[in-house]
C-alpha cells in the first residue's frame, strides 16, 4: 500500500521458486530484503517467537502490540477471517512474484482446485505501524464489492496470528508497464482498445461512489488475450454525492494537480490519471518527468503547460486535451462524454463486445526477469507466525 507498491501484482513473472515444502524459506532481495519487512520496535527476538508458536488458546498478551491475541485477530474481522491451518496445506508450487511494501506477493496453485493465484501477504504490525489498517481493509470490501469484466476479481482473504493474505486472480502476461517498455510507444489502434476498457472500468467504479486514486500502470494486469485489469484497491475509497477526498496519495507523476496541491478532490482526478497513461501509451514518454515528492512535482506542473504532441491524431490529441484540463470542474470526467470521443470512432464500450476485439498479443520476450541470483535469506522463518525463527 502507499506510494510505493511493487510494480508487480498477480500478474508478473515470478523470480525464485519456493516449493511447498519449504514454505518456511524467506524470498529473495528486491531492493529491499525481508529484513527490513520482519524487523524494528514492534518485533523482539526469542522468547516471544516462542510464544506466538503457541495454541491460540494457550497464549496471553504476549502479541507484538501488547494486546491480548484475540484482538489483534479481532482488528482485521470479519473482512479477514481467521485461519490455523498452514499455507503449505492449502497451496503448493509457492513463486515469489515481487516486494510489496507491506510484505511479499506470491503466485501460488491451490490444491483443491489447481488453479493459480497471487496472493499478497501484508505483515499485521507494518499495516499498524505505517496506519494504514482504514485503508487495507477499505481496500479489500471495495475489490470484493465491484464485480466487472476489466477490474481484478478478488477471491478469498483471511489471516493468521501475524498476517494477512489476499488472494486474487493470477495473470501471467505482467502489467502495462512492462508492456510499455518493451514496445513503447504503442500503435493508437492498442492505445483505443485499452482506453475504452479503462474507461469503461472506472466509469463503472465511479457509478458506485469509488474513487480509485492510483490508477497507472503498474496497476493495470494484462490478460492472456491481452487485455486489461485494473488492480489494487489499497488507496480506493467510497465518495458520496457531494464528498471531497483530502488526503494526499496516489503515485506523484499521475497525481492530478488539485490532489498534488493538497486541495479537496473528487473522482475527477481518476480522469486526469488516465488521461497521463494515455499519453505515456500513445508517445513514449510521460507529460511530466516525474519528481521525488508531491510538492516538487506540483511545482514541475506549474512550470510546464501540458498538451498533447503533433506525433498523435487530431482525434487523440483532443480526448488527451480534455482528459488534461488542469481545472477538475472542466475536465472530462464522465463515461457517457468520455466514449462519445471522435478517437473511439464508434467502438463499442460493452466489456462482452471490447473482450471480442482482436488483438495481436504476445508476452514480450526477453524482458522477464532472471531468477535472484541472492540466497534465500532466513531459512527458518516461520510464515505463520511472521516472525523470524530463531
Amino acid at each position: 500500500m502507499g506510494n510505493e507498491r511493487s510494480a508487480a501484482r498477480g500478474g508478473n513473472f515470478s523470480c525464485r521458486l519456493v516449493p511447498a515444502t519449504k514454505w518456511k524459506g524467506a524470498v529473495s532481495k528486491m531492493g529491499l530484503s525481508l529484513s527490513s519487512w520482519f524487523s524494528g520496535p514492534f518485533l523482539a527476538a526469542g522468547t516471544r517467537v516462542q510464544e506466538q508458536r503457541r495454541p491460540p488458546e494457550e497464549r496471553g498478551t504476549a502479541g507484538c502490540t501488547g494486546w491480548p491475541f484475540p484482538r489483534f485477530i479481532s482488528l482485521f474481522f470479519p473482512v479477514f477471517p481467521y485461519k490455523s491451518q498452514r499455507m503449505a496445506q492449502e497451496f503448493q508450487d509457492i513463486e515469489y512474484i515481487a516486494k510489496g511494501s507491506l510484505g511479499p506477493i506470491l503466485k501460488a496453485r491451490q490444491r483443491t482446485d489447481k488453479k493459480i493465484y497471487a496472493v499478497k501477504v501484508l505483515l499485521k504490525t507494518e499495516v499498524i505501524r505505517q496506519g494504514v489498517l482504514e485503508q487495507c481493509i477499505n481496500g479489500v470490501v471495495i475489490q470484493r464489492q465491484v464485480l466487472h469484466p476489466f477490474v481484478q476479481g478478488l477471491q478469498e482473504c483471511w489471516q493468521t496470528s501475524r498476517l494477512l493474505f489476499i488472494m486474487c486472480e493470477y495473470h501471467c502476461a505482467g502489467d502495462l508497464s512492462r508492456l510499455w517498455n518493451a514496445r513503447k510507444p504503442l500503435a493508437e489502434s492498442r492505445v483505443r482498445v485499452f482506453a475504452a476498457e479503462l474507461g469503461s472500468a472506472i466509469g463503472f467504479l465511479h457509478d458506485f461512489g469509488v474513487i480509485h486514486r492510483d490508477v497507472k500502470m503498474e496497476n493495470v494486469l494484462l490478460t492472456e488475450r491481452g487485455h486489461i485489469m485494473l488492480t489494487d484497491f489499497g488507496l480506493s475509497r467510497r465518495l458520496w454525492r457531494g464528498e471531497r477526498a483530502r488526503t494526499i496519495c496516489g503515485t506523484v507523476q499521475y497525481m492530478a494537480p488539485e490532489v498534488l496541491r493538497g486541495s479537496p478532490y473528487n473522482h475527477s482526478a481518476d480522469w486526469w490519471s488516465l488521461g497521463v497513461l494515455l499519453y505515456a501509451l500513445a508517445t513514449g514518454e510521460f507529460p511530466v518527468e516525474s519528481q521525488c515528492d508531491h510538492t516538487s512535482m506540483w511545482k514541475s506542473l506549474q512550470r510546464v503547460h501540458v498538451s498533447p504532441p503533433t506525433s498523435v491524431s487530431q482525434d487523440l490529441a483532443f480526448l488527451l486535451s480534455e482528459l488534461l484540463c488542469p481545472d477538475p470542474q472542466l475536465r472530462l470526467h464522465r463515461l457517457d462524454a468520455f466514449s462519445e470521443q471522435r478517437f473511439f470512432g464508434g467502438l463499442s464500450f460493452d466489456p462482452e463486445l471490447l473482450h471480442r476485439q482482436p488483438l495481436e498479443f504476445s508476452i514480450p520476450s526477453g524482458e522477464q526477469p532472471r531468477p535472484s541470483p541472492c540466497p534465500l535469506l532466513f531459512p527458518g522463518f516461520d510464515w505463520e507466525a511472521g516472525l523470524p525463527a530463531g
